[in-house]
This record gives structure tokens, sequence and C-alpha cells, in this order.
């Protein structure tokens, strides 16, 4: 018998998936009424309005953990110069 109400990880729920195109379709209208880029727009609008939620936002977008060159460590350079004092007559 089958088991219709099984739900894969590879198929994402139909509902989720409107209610997130309906969102980001919400979201480009709003945008091209502040300026062209649609989204983008919006965006902008919404860092300026609410910059809280803005950093939020991208916060969550953001990597969790830097990385190096091809994901190893970071490297830091300093640098030390070493000069002579010199004497100088104008100098007390």
């Amino acid at each position: 018998m089958l088991d219709y109400h099984y739900k894969s990880k590879c198929y994402p729920n139909k509902n989720t998936r409107l209610l997130k195109e309906a969102i980001l379709k919400a979201a480009e209208l709003a945008g091209n009424k502040y300026g062209k880029e649609g989204l983008i727009s919006y965006l902008e609008k919404q860092a300026i309005r609410c910059p809280a939620a803005y950093l939020a936002l991208l916060g969550k977008i953001l990597p969790l953990q830097v990385t190096g060159e091809d994901g190893g460590a970071i490297k830091i350079i300093g640098r030390v110069e070493i000069a002579p004092l010199m004497n100088d007559d104008k100098t007390d």
C-alpha cells in the first residue's frame, strides 16, 4: 500500500514554493515603485528605512565562517620595519 502523505526532502512543499515566489514577486513590484531595479530597489529602500531589519537579513545571507584561499586558514601578514634613530639637530 502506498503512503500518499510521504514527503521527500528532494521536493519542497508546493505551498512553500508558491509563497516564496509570491513574496519575491511582491517585493519586486514594490521595488518598481521606488526605482527601475525591482527587488534591488525595494531592498535599497528597506535598508534606508529599516536598517536594523536589513542588517539582520544581511547577517543571515553572509557566510558564517570566513576562510582563506581555497578554504584554508586566513593569513595575516604583519610588517615591522626596524630603522635606526638618526641624530638630527632639529629635534631635541
